[in-house]
């Protein structure tokens, strides 16, 4: 039985999930955009609070997909928008994503890094959109999410110029946070996720849809949707927890609630 395209390691509110394609560059297919969602689905289930995308190898985080199957496909499968979906997923999953891009990020892995909430780069990653050099866009959310992430300028620099930007350009230009070895990308990682789960649950979940919504709502509804939320949070168990604990100079105990 061949090894699947998707591990999923779940650590308590800790999961891994590495794209197991080395010998393809982790190119993005069909069958492994599918178990992609289903580990997403079993995410869910195991309610984590945090998990981290990366790759297999130490070459490539994400390749994007495979330049044979771009050559077969057709203006159905554009419109289908598979690589979309599992994009919109991971933004919008109750669980905050961490990028650990190991290697090289392009087409698809640029994107597939854009959706999760934070990114970190190991020094040898390389980033880039290079869909114009075979006649098509970035169309699994590049153009959409790389402006709101580092700027309209820096955008269409990559994009409309076929720019690749290494780990020292992607953390100037804010597309990556933190920048370490290769050999430190997933300790500094689950440092990262630690600090996730470190915080309120359902704090951080929330705060998560907040954020998220402010690219998508004026100013002025924005602040209303952010008032309703944290009304939520004052009724939770989670929010009479963490004032007790810090009153009591204590860690909190936080369950979500």
């Amino acid at each position: 039985m061949p090894d699947p395209n998707v591990l999923l390691n779940i650590e308590g509110p800790l999961a891994i999930v590495t794209v197991n394609r080395p010998e393809k560059r982790n190119a993005l297919d069909l069958p492994t955009v599918e178990e992609f969602h289903r580990a997403l689905a079993e995410i869910a289930r195991a309610r984590c609070t945090v998990f981290i995308v990366t790759g297999a190898g130490d070459k490539s985080f994400v390749a994007g997909a495979d330049i044979n199957a771009i050559k077969a496909r057709r203006r159905e499968d554009a419109l289908a928008g598979i690589n979309t979906k599992l994009m919109s997923a991971i933004e919008s999953h109750d669980a905050v994503a961490i990028a650990a891009v190991n290697g090289f990020a392009m087409g698809g892995g640029c994107e597939l890094a854009l959706s999760c909430d934070l990114r970190i780069a190991s020094d040898n990653a390389l980033f880039g959109l290079p869909e114009p050099t075979l006649g098509i866009i970035p169309a699994a959310g590049g153009t959409q999410r790389l402006p709101r992430v580092v700027g309209m300028g820096r955008a269409k620099e990559m994009i409309l110029t076929g720019a690749k930007w290494d780990a020292k350009k992607a953390l100037e230009f804010g597309l990556v946070s933190e920048v370490v070895p290769s050999a430190e990308l997933m300790t500094a990682a689950r440092a990262m996720a630690g600090r996730v789960i470190a915080l309120g649950p359902l704090a951080i979940r929330l705060a998560k849809q907040a954020l998220n919504a402010s690219a998508n709502m004026p100013l002025q509804s924005g602040l209303v949707f952010e008032s309703m939320i944290q009304a939520v949070t004052f009724e939770s168990k989670d929010k009479l927890e963490g004032a007790s604990a810090f009153l009591e100079k204590r860690k909190p105990n936080f369950t979500g609630e």
